[in-house]
C-alpha cells in the first residue's frame, strides 16, 4: 500500500502529536532536498539558506567533495569505535587540526560527536590537567545543552528552566560589550574581582570564552580582553579555552577566531562546520595538557565517527583550495555594505558588527531604545515567507545572525538580501 506524499501541513500536525514542545522548530516548513546555500521543502517550494544549520555549512549544503569522501568511506566501513578498533584517518585529521590551529607548540586533538561533548571534554582535561576544579564563564555565553553545558551558559531562558540543580564550581562574569556600557578595562576588573572575594584562583582549572558569542549575540571579544585574559590565566596557572564551535572554519575570515588577536589559548573546542553535516567534534590543545587524563578516560562509542572524519578531511580541503577564509571576508563586506543602505530606511538598527562573514544586526526601538525583539521576529518571519531562512540570537533575542555558507553563490546572496530588505520593509 503506497503512501502520500507528505506535505507541510500534515507533518506539522504529526510533528505536534510525535515529538515534544521543549525542541524548538524555528520554522514550519519541512525540508526535502538541499543543494550548496538552497534548500527545498516538501511542497517544493525553494529557500536560500543563511542559517547553514546554525553555522553547520560554511562549506554549503552537501558539497561534492565532501559528499564523495563520505561515500567512499562507506564502502569501506561506517562504524568500528576508535577505541576498539583504530583508523588512520582519526589520526590524519588530528594531525591537521594540530598543525591548523594557533600556537607553535606541541598538540594533540581528541574527536567527539557533538559540540558540548567537545566543551565537556575541554574541562575534564583542564581539570586533570590542573588538578583544580572550579571555571569561569561569561554572561551571554553559550556552551551547550548538557548539564555541564548549560551551566557555563551564561543565559537562563531558555537553556536552564526547570533543568536545575546545575553542577557547581561554576563562575560567571560580565563579557566585555560597549552597547551594555562594559569596557575592556571593566570587564578585567570583574574579573579579578571575582579571584578577590568570590573564587580562589588556585582552585580554578579553566577559564572558557567564545572568541565571538554565538547565541549571545555576535558579540565579539576585543583583542585587549583576550591578551588580559591570557595574561591572568599564564600568571595564576589557569587553562585558557576557547570555544570555536560557531566561530571557526573560516567563518570570521581565519580559520579560528582567535587568530585575530593573535592571542593562543591552551585548549580549542571545534564542531559544526568541522563535519560539513556530519556530526563531528573535537578538543585540540598542548600536548601536556592532552595527556593528562588516565588511559580510558576520553573516548565514547561514536566519538570520532569515520563518516564525519572523512567528512572533515574534505571540510579543510575545501575552506583551504576554495579560499573561504577570504570568501567569508568579501562576502561579509557586501552585507556590511548593504546594511548601511539598510540602516537609513530601518530606524530599528543600532549596530552592525562582527568580523568576517560573523555578521550581526541589532535591532531597539528608536523612541526608547528598548531592544526590539518583537520586530526581529516579524523580519524572520516576512524573509521566511520569501524564501529566506534567518536566525535570531542576542541575550534579548533582538539580533539578526547570518550563517549563509561561504560557498554561496554571488547572485543567490545578493537575491537573500534582496528579500532581506523587503522584509525589514514590510516588518
Amino acid at each position: 500500500m503506497s503512501q502520500s506524499t507528505p506535505t507541510t501541513s500534515s507533518l506539522h500536525q504529526r510533528r505536534l502529536t510525535a515529538t515534544p514542545r521543549g525542541i524548538s522548530v524555528f520554522n514550519d516548513f519541512f525540508a526535502q532536498r538541499a543543494s550548496n546555500a538552497e534548500l527545498w521543502d516538501v511542497d517544493g517550494k525553494r529557500y536560500i539558506d543563511f542559517a547553514g544549520g546554525i553555522a553547520v555549512l560554511n562549506t554549503g549544503h552537501r558539497h561534492p567533495r565532501i559528499m564523495e569522501a563520505v561515500g567512499a568511506q562507506m564502502q569501506r566501513f561506517t562504524h568500528t569505535c576508535y577505541n576498539v578498533a583504530p583508523y588512520e584517518d582519526y589520526v590524519r585529521l588530528a594531525e591537521r587540526l594540530n598543525t591548523l590551529t594557533p600556537g607553535n607548540h606541541a598538540k594533540k586533538t581528541a574527536f567527539f560527536s557533538t559540540g558540548v561533548e567537545a566543551v565537556e571534554n575541554a574541562i575534564k582535561i583542564a581539570r586533570a590537567a590542573t588538578g583544580r576544579s572550579a571555571v569561569v564563564a561569561f554572561n551571554g555565553a553559550f556552551h551547550g545543552r548538557s548539564l555541564l553545558g548549560m551551566a557555563l551558559t551564561g543565559k537562563v531562558k531558555p537553556y536552564k528552566s526547570g533543568f536545575g540543580p546545575l553542577p557547581p564550581e561554576v563562575h560567571h562574569v560580565p563579557f566585555p560589550d560597549q552597547r551594555r556600557g562594559i569596557s575592556t578595562e571593566q570587564a578585567l576588573a570583574n574579573l579579578d574581582a571575582l579571584f578577590k572575594y568570590e573564587l580562589d584562583a588556585a582552585r580554578t582549572a579553566a577559564i572558557i570564552i567564545e572568541p565571538v558569542q554565538g547565541e549571545g549575540g555576535f558579540n565579539p571579544a576585543p583583542p585587549a580582553f583576550l591578551r588580559g585574559l591570557r595574561e591572568r590565566c599564564d600568571a595564576l596557572g589557569i587553562v585558557m579555552i576557547a570555544d570555536e564551535i560557531q566561530c571557526g572554519f573560516a567563518r570570521t575570515g581565519k580559520w579560528f577566531a582567535m587568530e585575530h588577536s593573535g592571542v593562543v589559548p591552551d585548549l580549542i573546542t571545534m564542531a559544526k562546520s568541522l563535519g560539513g553535516g556530519f556530526p563531528l567534534s573535537a578538543v585540540c590543545g598542548r600536548a601536556e595538557m592532552m595527556d593528562a587524563p588516565e588511559v580510558g578516560g576520553l573516548g565514547g562509542t561514536y566519538a570520532g565517527n569515520p563518516l564525519a572524519l572523512a567528512a572533515g578531511l574534505a571540510v579543510l580541503d575545501v575552506i583551504a583550495e576554495e579560499q573561504l577564509c577570504e570568501r567569508a571576508t568579501a562576502l561579509g563586506q557586501r552585507l556590511a555594505e548593504r546594511a548601511t543602505t539598510f540602516r537609513r530606511k530601518t530606524p530599528r538598527i543600532v549596530d552592525v558588527r562582527g568580523p568576517g562573514s560573523m555578521v550581526a544586526i541589532e535591532f531597539a526601538d528608536p523612541d526608547t531604545g528598548k531592544p526590539d525583539a518583537a520586530f526581529v521576529q516579524r523580519v524572520v518571519r516576512r524573509a521566511a515567507d520569501k524564501g529566506l531562512i534567518l536566525l535570531s540570537c542576542g541575550i534579548d533575542a533582538n539580533v539578526l545572525r547570518f550563517l549563509y555558507p561561504l560557498t554561496i553563490a554571488d547572485a543567490t546572496f545578493d537575491e537573500g538580501l534582496d528579500i532581506l530588505e523587503a522584509a525589514l520593509a514590510e516588518a
